[in-house]
């Protein structure tokens, strides 16, 4: 089983390695979607990015379920939404390593309505929650889908291993909806050559964070960060943190100090 779950990382790293390259942030989890399911002995992915409860809240899906979804009522995506039996499992522990339904509800998810509403729409009878590692309130994540059998443990330790990945594709969203939504939309990062890994690692030293910091951030090294950095000070033609900020202001690439939020 060792070489299945470093073939399942490795896949999952050339996901991340897309994810990293790509500029809008709308497309980093459909990356992931389309290839996760399989990984972990899926069929079908629902994954939430904000709040697991039943009054809102936006759920991507992996695109080959997405049509069952269009005709479903508030109530029946309220069920959705409210991630049982996940939200109070993670809600009630600090433990965020992924669990199945059968095993988070024992003999209560068979009965449930969200197991009936699953069986009705996509014919699955099983659930893999697979919590980002960093989540507290609200718990945020994914939920993977199979008919037949219940995850194996195998299943459920590269669902484990792959978190990792997951937190680093989600941090690296949550910056470029956040360099989005403070910069213009043609802000010059092509133009100055960043990439958009490098342009969140620019807008974190707008932040004043340290390269230890910023590398916890983003899941990666130290060494890794200042690889970065240095790259940025070159294509900006910079020498230190404070000029690369200023000059990064002075090009619109990241926002003036009275944007900042």
């Amino acid at each position: 089983m060792a070489q299945g779950l470093g073939g399942a990382y490795e896949r999952m790293l050339s996901v991340a390695v897309a994810a990293l390259h790509e500029r809008d942030p709308d497309l980093l989890w459909p990356l992931v979607a389309a290839a996760l399911p399989e990984l972990c002995g899926g069929e079908a992915l629902i994954y939430k990015l904000d709040d697991w409860s039943e009054d809102g809240g936006t759920l991507g899906l992996s695109s080959d379920v997405a049509p069952e979804f269009g005709g479903l009522g508030e109530e029946a995506m309220g069920l959705l939404r409210a991630g049982y039996p996940f939200a109070g499992h993670y809600a009630a522990v600090p433990d965020r390593t992924p669990v199945t339904a059968r095993t988070a509800a024992g003999r209560a998810w068979g009965a449930s309505r969200t197991a009936r509403l699953l069986d009705e729409l996509l014919d699955v009878d099983h659930v893999l929650g697979i919590p980002l590692p960093e989540s507290g309130s609200p718990i945020t994540g994914c939920l993977v889908y199979r008919a037949g059998r219940d995850f194996t443990e195998d299943e459920v330790r590269v669902a484990g291993r792959l978190q990792p990945v997951l937190s680093g594709i989600e941090q690296q969203r949550q910056l470029l909806e956040r360099w989005r939504r403070t910069v213009a939309p043609d802000a010059g990062t092509t133009e100055a050559g960043l990439t958009p890994r490098e342009t969140t690692v620019l807008l974190l030293l707008t932040d004043a964070l340290t390269a230890a910091a910023m590398g916890r951030r983003l899941g990666i090294s130290e060494r890794t960060v200042h690889k970065h950095v240095a790259n940025i000070y070159r294509k900006l033609g910079t020498h230190d943190r404070l000029g690369t900020v200023l000059r990064a202001q002075q090009l619109g690439l990241v926002p003036a100090p009275a944007s900042l939020r």
